[in-house]
């Protein structure tokens, strides 16, 4: 009996299925302690590439649990890419619908966080721009052109403090969170990539940025986000992580969309 590639991948990620027919060993018995070992293995590498990407949620919910949930997490979702730094970006919805963790609602937007590192992280290398170019445009001209940011860069905005929660437990000289709104802005400026929890309005600001919106409107919407929006703060911030990587300027006689 031939073994098709589908029986065999249900059987990989369910425990509870016996060895697919037609996995033999040399002499033509099923292949039963084979198979088992090889389910093993496949769940533990899983489990290890969800570690290494998810280390602070591990931390969160504690070790053995972690692995109990990394268990039912693979059986539910089993890769569809060969590579395994690519493992796990359905975690943080999977951990927004898993009954048992319903009780942390920041979980989701922490493994946001954590996803986004390793997003960051492999995301294509540009050549950021010097401070000079933003210093020779004229004020004017600036609110009308648009800002490219690079790859590496992703934002987490959460209604939990998923910020400081991240950050407290991976440096020990972290404040305690306040339970609020935070907005995460995750940069690789050299190698590393990094977590900044933004001031008031700056996740308004990106996010209007990202959605090709100009600089004045970016700005118009994070203002009426926060009154108290410092846009030299946030721009200090976007140049000083190799975050932007190029500016459109307006073309002449160019419509400019509204805010919305």
């Amino acid at each position: 009996m031939s073994l098709s590639q589908s029986d065999f991948i249900k059987a990989v990620f369910d425990a509870e299925l016996d060895t697919p027919e037609g996995l033999c060993n040399p002499e033509g018995t099923p292949a039963t302690k084979r198979f088992s070992v090889y389910r093993n293995n496949v769940a533990a590498s899983l489990t290890e590439a969800l570690e290494v990407t998810f280390p602070t949620v591990q931390k969160l919910v504690g070790e053995a649990f972690f692995k109990a949930m990394a268990g039912v997490f693979l059986r539910q979702h089993p890769p569809d890419s060969p590579l395994l730094m690519q493992y796990g970006t359905k975690m943080p919805d999977f951990l927004a619908r898993f009954e048992p963790v319903s009780h942390l609602g920041y979980l989701p937007d922490v493994a946001r966080i954590e996803l986004a590192l390793t997003q960051s992280y492999h995301g294509a290398d540009v050549t950021a721009i010097e401070i000079e170019i933003l210093q020779n445009i004229a004020p004017d001209a600036l609110l009308l052109a648009k800002i490219q940011l690079a790859p590496s860069v992703h934002l987490i905005r959460s209604q939990w403090p998923a910020a400081s929660l991240y950050h407290v437990n991976n440096n020990p000289d972290a404040p305690d969170p306040a339970m609020q709104p935070e907005d995460a802005l995750i940069t690789r400026a050299e190698f590393d990539p990094i977590v900044t929890t933004l001031p008031s309005g700056a996740g308004a600001f990106i996010q209007a940025l990202m959605q090709a919106k100009t600089m004045g409107q970016a700005v118009k919407i994070a203002t009426i986000d926060s009154a108290g929006f410092d846009l030299g703060q946030i721009l200090g911030l976007l140049l000083s992580t190799g975050a932007i990587t190029g500016i459109t300027e307006r073309k002449q006689n160019e419509q400019i969309d509204n805010i919305t």
